[in-house]
């Protein structure tokens, strides 16, 4: 039953609907209803601008960070296999919650600043790898979708070969291979387009516009 209560919690903490709360609130829009209708960092870079999107990424991934850190509250050992495969289902029941937000009638976001924040909270090392990979690629591309594919690619192969702390436990092998194929697979469309080369770039560094892109 404990168990049961944290990963609800879990799944509530994820649920906060950050872009949408910030696009209501701030600019007096409904970001589900301009871009790609997707109410995440992607969108909200692209519709709010780039001081909108940091701050709406943050959030995100903090709401995976959190919910990880409710594992602290079972009777688990610390960092025990029981424990570390808690931590995983608290931060995929936030990363679900990010996708199907209650609180904003289940329409969210693709999940992938709330899964950074999972790892973050469970391997920060990992994480920061992560996130470096993403930046420096979101820097030289402009295209958060492919830093985003590229970021999870380097997730499994990371834990694999070479922070593999948690490599024993096979659960954290599999979700970290899972979530490289989750992403290119929620990505596909998006490969399409960068393929074609009419895939839309991030406007970093500029004002925000608001205009109808596609995620």
């Amino acid at each position: 039953m404990a168990i049961a209560i944290l990963l609800v919690l879990a799944y509530l903490i994820g649920s906060v609907p950050t872009a949408v709360w910030v696009s209501k609130w701030v600019y007096g829009i409904d970001i589900r209803e301009h871009g790609s209708g997707n109410a995440g960092a992607t969108n909200a870079f692209r519709i709010l601008g780039t001081k909108a999107g940091c701050g709406v990424m943050f959030v995100d991934m903090l709401k995976g960070f959190i919910a990880v850190q409710l594992a602290l509250f079972s009777s688990f050992v610390l960092r025990s296999e029981p424990f570390v495969n808690l931590q995983i289902f608290l931060g995929l029941a936030a990363v679900v919650g990010h996708i199907f937000p209650i609180w904003a009638d289940f329409r969210g976001g693709k999940g992938i600043a709330t899964l950074f924040g999972m790892i973050l909270s469970i391997q920060p090392i990992v994480a920061v790898s992560l996130v470096a990979v993403f930046v420096i690629m979101l820097i030289l591309t402009r295209y958060v979708s492919l830093s985003s594919i590229v970021a999870s690619i380097a997730f499994p192969l990371l834990i694999l070969f070479i922070f593999n702390a948690h490599a024993q436990e096979l659960s954290y092998r599999l979700f970290a291979i899972a979530t490289a194929f989750l992403v290119v697979l929620t990505h596909h469309k998006n490969i399409g387009r960068l393929l074609n080369g009419n895939e839309n770039k991030v406007p970093l560094f500029r004002k925000r516009r608001m205009r109808d892109n596609r995620d």
